[in-house]
């Protein structure tokens, strides 16, 4: 016949089906600690300094377990900040990393172009067959991000569709020609929290991550 350790006997832990907690909790560890002095040997009691260790190892667990707790409600507290405050942008006009730009009706589409080096910048606004309707030429700009706006209109003078237009900006120096990357203006119209943190609705352009953003105007 098998038999029961009686320690385990005296803290109830025989009954316990398999699935029960894998854990010890503040109560259990005490108990624990006490029906392991009740059953210790007279002969060979427990050291002080055993004694001492054991019930600060299990406040060390138990301080991290608190620490480890007080850290997510940080994390909740502070996406929830982040959340309202990215909330605020709705309705206002952001600047992202783009290579296409958002033509309102009747309104104009808002760019910049991003210059390792100085020099001469031209940009190629181009509609969804490839072709260019208008290039602007910015002229000697200094390093740095080189703002635009494009009126709507083709290089004839008529006025182009309301809708998205890629933007190719190039550097000139001399003979040499860069290709530069673009950023573009877009308005806030909504904003969604997901996996990947909070995202940004754009009117017209595609969604952009909160960190993405380079400038809120």
């Amino acid at each position: 016949m098998s038999t029961i350790d009686p320690t385990y006997a005296d803290l109830g832990l025989a009954l316990r089906q398999p699935a029960a907690r894998q854990s010890l909790g503040q109560d259990d560890f005490l108990r624990l600690m006490t029906t392991q002095l009740q059953n210790q040997d007279p002969f060979k009691p427990m050291e002080n300094g055993e004694f001492l260790g054991q019930i600060a190892q299990f406040s060390t667990v138990s301080g991290i377990q608190e620490l480890q707790a007080s850290f997510a409600s940080l994390a909740t507290s502070l996406a929830a900040n982040q959340t309202l405050q990215a909330a605020s942008l709705v309705g206002r006009g952001v600047l992202v990393s783009s290579e296409t730009g958002w033509l309102p009706q009747g309104g104009e589409l808002r760019g910049a172009a991003v210059l390792p080096a100085s020099g001469d910048v031209v940009i190629d606004i181009v509609d969804a067959s490839g072709t260019v309707v208008r290039t602007l030429d910015l002229g000697p700009q200094a390093t740095g991000v080189a703002r635009f706006a494009w009126d709507g209109r083709d290089n004839a003078g008529a006025a182009a569709a309301e809708g998205r237009y890629t933007m190719r900006a190039r550097l000139l120096q001399g003979a040499a020609q860069t290709a530069l990357e673009t950023l573009a203006v877009g308005q806030v119209q909504s904003v969604g929290l997901g996996r990947n943190g909070l995202t940004l609705e754009l009117v017209g352009l595609d969604p952009a991550p909160l960190a993405d953003i380079v400038q809120i105007l």
